[in-house]
């Protein structure tokens, strides 16, 4: 019983945090994990851990969200994923930045996005926070005045012929 406890309350926790979530920071949790997953030095499996300082704003541009997710290794490869990955204690425990900028359509479209992973000491060094701080500034002001992405047909319409 004393073995399954730990990993009893480590599944709660889990569940308890994606149910304070809205549903766009779910999807950060969601992109940052298979970012994080797709890169080439990962070797293994990990797994959300815990989610804090997180921000949701809503402006007429659209809906920024900021977070970081902390992250646990388990025991699983990651070219060969398993339905039940075990956690393994004393292992990697790196930390992700995630800055999200969505637009407001009714399913929300990635307008700018920035991700920073790494050890959680390596995301605390000064110079990486504040490019981490800027990043996520631009990030946030993706949408509004005048940066908007122009494509073409995008105004066809907008002047018709001379009476």
């Amino acid at each position: 019983v004393s073995l399954w406890l730990p990993l009893a309350l480590g599944v709660a926790a889990v569940a308890a945090v994606a149910a304070g979530q809205s549903p766009l920071q779910r999807r950060v949790v969601r992109e940052v994990l298979e970012y994080f997953h797709g890169r080439s030095n990962v070797h293994f499996l990990f797994k959300e851990r815990d989610v804090d300082g997180v921000i949701e704003r809503e402006d007429p541009s659209g809906t920024f969200v900021q977070l970081r997710l902390s992250l646990a290794q388990t025991g699983c490869r990651k070219r060969a994923p398993q339905r039940h990955c075990r956690v393994l204690e004393n292992r990697r425990k790196p930390t992700c930045l995630a800055c999200y900028k969505f637009d407001t359509s009714d399913v929300p479209k990635v307008l700018d996005k920035y991700h920073n992973c790494g050890p959680s000491h390596h995301l605390a060094a000064k110079e990486i926070r504040q490019r981490d701080e800027a990043e996520c500034r631009a990030v946030e002001e993706a949408g509004k005045g005048g940066d908007t992405l122009y494509l073409p047909g995008m105004f066809a319409f907008s002047r018709g012929l001379p009476a």
